[in-house]
């Protein structure tokens, strides 16, 4: 910047020479500075005022949009930042028709923060009289600790905390909670599982499967990304519903400690109805059993985790293998002299059958001895992959988390007796589901079947494995039985039952051997039997029918007639009309000319 000097030296001798006053020059300089000065200072100072004014124009017209925009948006309740978020939703799951099997509630829980109670004795007297199961000590207790925060309830109903507002304490408070609700109770308890909290906090808590499809399928249950999109099932709730109704009758009826049923799509595999009683209700689900049997649990799935030797329903598979691989034919005669030894053990039937019988009436007849003897023609080293081929050799992939753990029982060493005794069903243990599949595999035309819990449009044609005519063959040995054989009670007016009836003793659950008066009854049934649609199971633990003189424990007396009163009550619900036969045509009588 160029100074001017105050007093020029020009401008003073000029001043002289003309007779002027040379400080004049001095003071007019000094006044123009001033003013230069301030005027410079008022432009700064006013460029200040409009950079603040601009700012504070912003901040109004930003503090009035978002004014404008929070008054035009849904309230909300602020939430926490800190901490990780707990994802509450949780999708519902459906039968194969739409309906409700869980869904989720909104609900609250309570909790008290002792330090701003008014009057702790009263607040506890009052919370035990709304929730008997609590003990009123243990919560004077509690509020009197040094704790700040106690639970007293993870869910209430809308009852219950109306109830406590009443209490009017302001240290009882809620938090919002989002609970699992099994609308229909029992029905389907063991396919559903049953839920419970992981981790929780005071306004939310995440809810968790614990068993059946709940925990098989939770992460796609809590997925986000699956867009709440519900979890489609193959059963279906009205035949689920027929069916616990029959079987618990049919269990008192039968005196029975405890029963199982399944009924099974022939084609696809997927489960229309899976029970197993006894049963509990998933919305108050029970703890597990830590000593005792694990059967005596209304938790123990029977229908995927009992194994069980099911006695004369494997039967069928001896005589489809060996009609399949050339041995026999149907009118093949086979020797059923008893009793059949092999060395110290000794094979018997159920009744004096003859010197002889068709490989037919073998089935009709349900003769362990003529079984056995088609077993040795099959022999060991054929046995077993076809019994592994139909899935009788491992755990059922079904759509449960406690199928794994439910493998079948095997011989350690699959000997020629053991080939024999399997063959009529003793020595191996399977569930009914597994003797579902493999029946289903057996009738279908002879394509492997793997169960699913799943609703399947389109399920792709399993293995072969025996021919179409061999599964004829034995779908029409499977009707002789209902029509001649062990199975009279099981027809059905109008769907043709084809199946086959199946007793064995039940094994002592500690140190060996098996009861003499204690069996397990097993039907396993087809309808219709010429083209047969579905597969039914049903099994009876320790059933005693006590209506004639002597009590009768075989599966014929027992397990058939709840199989029948079974498919006479579902069939219909399935959409499928009975079959009626025509009469001869009618004559035209004539009464007048």
């Amino acid at each position: 910047m160029i100074r001017t000097p105050l007093r020029p030296l020009a401008s003073i001798l000029n001043a002289r020479q003309k007779g002027e006053n040379p400080e004049l020059i001095e003071r007019e300089n000094i006044r123009l500075r001033h003013e230069e000065t301030r005027d410079r200072e008022r432009q700064r100072a006013e460029g200040r005022l409009l950079v603040i004014g601009a700012f504070f124009l912003f901040a109004f017209v930003s503090v009035g949009l978002r004014m404008g925009v929070m008054a035009n948006t849904e309230p909300t309740e602020p939430r926490q930042a800190s901490g990780a978020s707990i994802i509450a939703q949780r999708a519902d799951i459906v039968d194969r028709n739409g309906r409700i099997l869980a869904t989720n509630l909104l609900t609250h829980s309570l909790y008290a923060q002792p330090p701003i109670m008014l009057d702790k004795e009263r607040v506890a007297r009052e919370l035990v009289a709304i929730f008997p199961d609590l003990d009123e000590a243990g919560l004077l207790k509690q509020f009197s600790g040094a704790r700040k925060f106690v639970w007293v309830k993870k869910r209430i109903s809308p009852e219950q905390q109306q109830m406590v507002h009443d209490i009017g304490d302001p240290g009882l408070l809620f938090g919002p909670r989002e609970m699992r609700l099994y609308p229909n109770g029992k029905l389907a308890a063991h396919i559903l599982g049953g839920s419970s909290f992981g981790r929780e906090g005071v306004r939310s808590a995440e809810v968790i499967g614990v068993a059946g499809v709940e925990k098989t399928f939770d992460a796609f249950l809590r997925d986000p990304a699956a867009g709440g999109a519900p979890l489609e099932l193959s059963i279906d709730l009205t035949v689920q519903a027929a069916i616990e109704r029959v079987l618990y009758g049919g269990m008192k009826l039968m005196n029975a400690r405890g029963a199982a049923a399944v009924l099974m799509d022939a084609n696809t595999g997927e489960v229309v109805s899976m029970v197993s009683l006894p049963d509990f209700d998933p919305n108050t689900r029970p703890h597990a059993l830590l000593k005792g049997v694990a059967s005596d649990s209304p938790l123990f799935n029977r229908a995927v985790q009992g194994v069980y030797e099911l006695g004369s329903t494997f039967k069928l598979f001896a005589i489809a293998q060996a009609l399949d691989s050339g041995l026999v034919n149907p009118s093949t005669m086979i020797d059923t002299r008893g009793p059949l030894k092999w060395g110290k053990y000794k094979i018997r039937d159920f009744h004096d059958y003859g010197h002889q019988l068709s490989v037919n009436d073998v089935v009709v007849k349900s003769s362990n001895i003529g079984t056995a003897r088609i077993a040795q023609m099959i022999t060991a080293e054929r046995q077993q992959p076809f019994l592994k081929s139909l899935g009788l050799l491992e755990a059922t992939p079904v759509e449960l988390v406690e199928a794994p753990g439910a493998r079948p029982l095997l011989p350690r060493k699959w000997s020629e007796i053991s080939t024999m005794t399997i063959s009529y069903g003793h020595g191996l243990s399977a569930s009914p589901l597994h003797l579902a599949a493999a029946y289903a595999s057996i009738v279908n035309g002879g394509l492997r079947v793997t169960p699913t819990l799943l609703k399947n449009d389109r399920v792709e044609a399993g293995a072969r494995v025996i021919s179409s005519e061999t599964s004829a063959i034995a779908r029409g040995m499977l009707r002789a039985v209902v029509v001649d054989g062990t199975a009279r009670f099981g027809e059905v007016e109008g769907y043709e039952v084809g199946g086959k009836t199946g007793t064995a003793d039940k094994p002592k659950e500690r140190g060996g051997g098996y009861y003499d008066d204690k069996v397990i009854a097993t039907f396993a049934s087809v309808f219709p039997a010429n083209d047969p649609r579905y597969v039914l199971v049903v099994t009876l633990d320790e059933p005693v029918e006590t209506s004639g003189k002597e009590p009768r424990r075989t599966a014929g007396w027992t397990a058939v007639p709840v199989a029948a009163e079974i498919i006479r009550r579902a069939a219909p619900l399935l959409g499928m009309r009975p079959a009626i036969e025509q009469g001869p045509p009618d004559r035209l009588t004539l009464v007048s000319n």
